[in-house]
């Protein structure tokens, strides 16, 4: 029998370092050749480490949450025959994953020293007297302090006055705090790991670096709505459903004709804004595990159905955790909507390094005012954001109201 030491791949695109995220084997188990190991996640994508060969786990490298260098100690294995590593090193420890730190212990509490009883006919020890901490173990005091007992109140009877669980037990009211009947608060402590924090670290970049501002508007979405029921009606069984989304990429990528600008991306590192000719939009989708923009890439060469095949496809694999890195990059400009939860009005924030975002909010039917008349139209507001460093307040307020006049024509969508 030998050792197998597999390394931390190198994953491309210059990546030196991943975070291990999870572990789908144990020390003990066995595995198979291309089982996977593990999930590591880069700056874009999590990718899964399959084994090259067979045999038992005996050392893990590192626990969820580390970052790990490429070409580092990922896992060991015992396998059949020689395995990779030279004699003179299979003698060597295999390394120990460091573990989390556990939190620090509360600090105990010594006992005082045991007094002769006053009077030693007595069967109930005094209450504590006045200022003086009372006798009991850390478990009591903390199952006291959950249960909102004050323990001065209380009468131990253990030896010295120590009180006891059961003391705790006979729940006395007069001892009993205002609290006493309050629940006890139970604390869950959750790691950020993975796409979790990967996702706080760029919303934190985003605001920190970003010169945010906002900019919201409201849109008569009636005709397009009875456009989309109107396509369904006709084209949905040969050529697929129609939701909101495809229409609305094509109003980024009609409007971005006349303002390059905003489909851009800023190097704030180089100093160099970045116009792109291809609409490549960011579809912000929520997963299992947080929050994926995958990328429809070059919208403006495609029809509405073929945008909202694809718009499913990556947003399906974002939400099973399967895109792929080059899903996951690349977007010029970002559409995010909650749906049915949009609520009024949001201040989504960049998808850096590109300058606009729009957000899209929930639709409603309200009355309004059109040509001097009380009528029941179809409302959505759109909230979108911007990167004040490059972008100014005129421009973007242009872009949104063109974006506006073509969803509330929108036969104009189409016009060239």
């Amino acid at each position: 029998m030998g050792q197998h030491v597999i390394k931390m791949p190198d994953i491309g695109e210059g990546i030196a370092q991943v975070e291990l995220v999870e572990w789908f084997v144990k020390v003990g188990d066995t595995v198979t050749e291309d089982q996977v190991l593990a999930d590591v996640m880069t700056d874009k994508a999590t990718v899964e480490i399959p084994s090259p060969v067979s045999g038992q786990v005996i050392a893990l490298g590192a626990s969820p949450g580390q970052t790990m260098a490429v070409g580092s100690e990922l896992i060991r294995l015992e396998v059949e025959g020689a395995g990779n590593l030279k004699e003179d090193r299979t003698a060597q420890p295999a390394p120990t994953p460091a573990a989390p730190v556990p939190a620090a212990p509360a600090p105990s509490v010594a006992a005082a020293p045991t007094a002769p009883a006053e009077n030693a006919t007595s069967s109930v020890p005094a209450p504590a007297a006045a200022g003086a901490r009372p006798l009991a173990s850390p478990a009591v005091r903390k199952r006291a302090w959950d249960a909102g007992i004050d323990l001065a109140k209380l009468q131990g009877s253990g030896p010295a006055g120590r009180i006891l669980h059961a003391d705790l037990d006979r729940g006395q009211p007069a001892a009993q705090s205002a609290f006493a009947g309050a629940q006890a608060d139970r604390v869950e402590q959750l790691q950020v790991i993975g796409l979790r924090r990967k996702i706080a670290e760029r919303m934190q970049q985003a605001t920190q670096r970003a010169a945010h501002f906002s900019y919201v508007e409201e849109i008569d979405v009636t005709a397009l709505e009875a456009l989309r029921q109107q396509l369904n009606a006709k084209w949905g069984e040969a050529r697929g459903r129609l939701t909101l989304l495809p229409l609305l990429v094509r109003a980024l990528v009609v409007a971005l004709r006349d303002f390059p600008q905003l489909n851009a991306r800023y190097d704030d590192e180089r100093q160099v804004i970045e116009r792109h000719s291809a609409v490549h939009v960011g579809i912000a989708t929520q997963g299992d595990h947080g929050l994926l923009v995958p990328v429809l890439r070059n919208a403006q060469g495609a029809d509405l159905w073929a945008n909202a095949r694809e718009i499913a496809r990556i947003a399906e694999a974002a939400r099973r955790g399967k895109a792929e890195r080059d899903i996951l990059s690349g977007s010029t400009i970002t559409l995010t909507s909650l749906g049915a939860l949009g609520g009024i009005v949001s201040t989504p924030v960049l998808n850096l390094p590109e300058v606009a975002i729009v957000g899209v909010n929930r639709m409603v039917e309200r009355a309004v005012v059109v040509d001097g008349q009380i009528v029941v139209r179809k409302m959505m507001n759109l909230s979108s954001s911007f990167d004040h460093r490059v972008v100014d307040g005129m421009d973007a307020a242009r872009f949104i109201q063109a974006v506006r006049l073509l969803l509330e024509q929108p036969a104009t969508l189409f016009l060239d």
